[in-house]
């Protein structure tokens, strides 16, 4: 594919003014009412899965700004406190792509131009749209599973195809407002082999998945890499998924999140379908947002 492919993807599968000229929250306007209600109803065993990798200060090819953690004690105040700085965007920590992350030749979702972000923050499709987080029902789609294999290899792309047989197999179907949670096996791969630079290489969906997306109506797009294939196979674009999902779908992205013990917990409950809770951080102004998700079922 070129980025010629991906302009005439993002008028074709755009959601530009699907929901008002103003709409700040995109395809999370599929989460209605009735959709939470069935996803609350999917909590039945109680069982609960964080879904957030730790957030840890380790260095790693795959984690180049590491967390800076410093912890005070006040022994004489009997008071412990701490302070974090972290860049969370990447491909380490668990986080919240917020609208206004990604633009395309010089636009953001709804049309939005790049004057909305500032060094003040963003004052439109910020992190805030989604402060009251999103609750609906949350679909694994374990390819490494599909495949027979514990983990999926650098690089290897996901297709529509892909996660059409990932339906058959679990015997579910993905429909409008779901979270879409794709395990390529990233953080299993790493405990057994070690880190890698997951910038440059990486298992993930191919850029023409995005019609997939599209046509099921996904509401959350969310992974245990950053969803993109490294390399991506489009020319001269190095993040194709997300320029499409975010800019042109309206759909927020969930990156880096750990999925080992979901695919555990799903593969012995049989089940692949669970209330899943995204709740980011209320920062005005911000790109997004550091997560801890939560599966139920």
């Amino acid at each position: 594919m070129t980025t010629a492919d991906i302009d005439r993807m993002m008028v074709e599968l755009s959601n530009w003014g699907r929901w008002g000229k103003d709409d700040q929250m995109g395809t999370v306007n599929l989460v209605t009412v009735a959709k939470r209600k069935h996803a609350l109803s999917l909590a039945r065993e109680g069982t609960v899965v964080s879904l957030s990798h730790p957030q840890s200060t380790v260095e790693a090819p795959d984690n180049k700004q590491p967390l800076t953690h410093v912890t005070h004690f006040g022994a004489s105040a009997g008071v412990a406190y701490d302070s974090y700085d972290m860049f969370y965007h990447g491909n380490y920590y668990s986080h919240m792509d917020a609208l206004c992350h990604m633009f395309w030749n010089g636009h953001a979702y709804n049309g939005n131009l790049p004057a909305i972000v500032t060094a003040d923050g963003a004052s439109k499709l910020d992190i805030t749209a989604f402060k009251e987080g999103v609750v609906t029902r949350g679909v694994l789609m374990d390819i490494p599973r599909l495949k027979g294999v514990p983990y999926l290899e650098p690089e290897l792309c996901i297709y529509g195809e892909d996660l059409d047989a990932a339906e058959q197999q679990a015997n579910i179907k993905v429909t409008s407002g779901d979270a879409l949670i794709l395990r390529t096996g990233r953080w299993a791969r790493r405990a057994e082999k070690g880190p890698w630079n997951t910038q440059t290489s990486s298992a993930g969906l191919h850029a023409s998945s995005v019609r997939w997306l599209k046509h099921r109506d996904v509401a959350i797009l969310a992974s245990d890499s950053v969803s993109d294939v490294k390399p991506s196979r489009v020319e001269g674009l190095n993040d194709p998924i997300h320029k499409l999902v975010i800019v042109a779908l309206g759909t927020p992205i969930l990156d880096n999140l750990d999925l080992e013990e979901l695919s555990e917990t799903a593969n012995r409950l049989r089940r692949w379908e669970f209330l899943l809770i995204a709740a980011p951080m209320v920062i005005p102004g911000g790109t997004g947002s550091p997560l801890n998700p939560l599966a139920i079922f």
